[in-house]
């Protein structure tokens, strides 16, 4: 299960920007490996002084379409899946979205099955 977050500077993304940001994520994780359906999105705007990045770190110059994009999912998947991953997300927000590759900031955090509830307090992946 990906849970995604996916964090922006407010008044700088459509509203139809930021819909497709959600469905390149989407896709790129049904690519990944995700199983169709398993969407879950928190998409937070944030005031100028609310989402600090450094706007030149690794030598990327970043502008204020800045997008962080941290995605919590199993554990398991091989380097290239990763990359592939990153590449796909970057690639479409810069081609559907408007956002340019250097703004793409991408997190990935993985964790084991057993960490999910999915409802009703049960932890459905766990053996």
């Amino acid at each position: 299960m990906p849970l995604v977050r996916i964090d922006l500077l407010r008044d700088h993304h459509s509203g139809h920007s930021i819909s497709a940001m959600s469905d390149v994520v989407y896709e790129a994780l049904l690519e990944a490996g995700a199983l169709a359906n398993d969407r879950f999105h928190v998409i937070a705007e944030h005031a100028d002084n609310r989402l600090v990045f450094d706007r030149s770190y690794l030598g990327i110059q970043r502008s204020d379409c800045f997008v962080l994009v941290q995605i919590t999912m199993n554990a398991g998947r091989e380097l290239p899946q990763k990359k592939a991953l990153f590449e796909a997300i970057a690639h479409g927000f810069e081609l559907r979205a408007g956002v340019p590759r250097e703004d793409v900031l991408i997190n990935l955090v993985e964790v084991p099955k057993e960490n999910w509830s999915f409802g009703n307090g049960v932890a459905q992946y766990a053996p």
